[in-house]
């Protein structure tokens, strides 16, 4: 059962990885890059601010650092423990694939997924009874795990783990949140 998953997820991976067009390699390259997000993570500290106020915005902010922490020390702790190799590291792979980066670290699950699941699914809870419009901010970790398959790096899979464990991370993180706040 476990193969014919594993099977499955490789050819999940090779289908959809190869449905990239050179043209748009770029693009997909600079969507990857946490870097081209921080304008996003602004926006989200800003809002958090601006709907809380100076102490509670302040805790909002401490409390998706904290998920944010808490996300990353799962997902570097499982990578090395599953020890999973990325798809472009894998030689059976290498001429099936389109590759636009080579990093070597594990793969499972995706670091990506899981921590931009987790701030995200983190500040729309903490922001959808202030703006209806919040939920629009999917559109980012959709984008950003998306880009993890198009550059060569992700199975289907990593992503799909990634998004649930950063998912379930935030509702934790949240409800944490929600019980602090509560106490001022």
């Amino acid at each position: 059962m476990l193969e014919t998953l594993k099977a499955w997820d490789r050819e999940l991976f090779i289908f959809l990885n190869n449905l990239g067009i050179e043209k748009y390699d770029g693009f997909w390259v600079f969507v990857t890059q946490i870097e081209s997000w921080i304008p996003l993570f602004l926006l989200f500290i800003f809002l958090a601010f601006y709907y809380y106020g100076g102490k509670k915005g302040a805790i909002v902010f401490l409390f998706t650092l904290l998920t944010f922490g808490l996300t990353l020390f799962l997902t570097d702790t499982t990578k090395e423990f599953v020890a999973r190799l990325r798809p472009n590291n894998v030689e059976a792979l290498s001429t099936l694939i389109r590759t636009l980066q080579k990093p070597t670290t594990y793969s499972f699950f995706s670091g990506h997924a899981s921590s931009s699941f987790a701030v995200t699914t983190f500040v729309v809870l903490a922001l959808r009874d202030f703006n209806k419009w919040i939920y629009w901010a999917y559109l980012w970790p959709l984008i950003f795990v998306l880009s993890r398959i198009y550059v060569g790096v992700h199975y289907p899979s990593d992503i799909f783990i990634g998004a649930l464990v950063g998912t379930s991370i935030a509702f934790v993180g949240h409800w944490a949140c929600k019980k602090t706040l509560q106490k001022l």
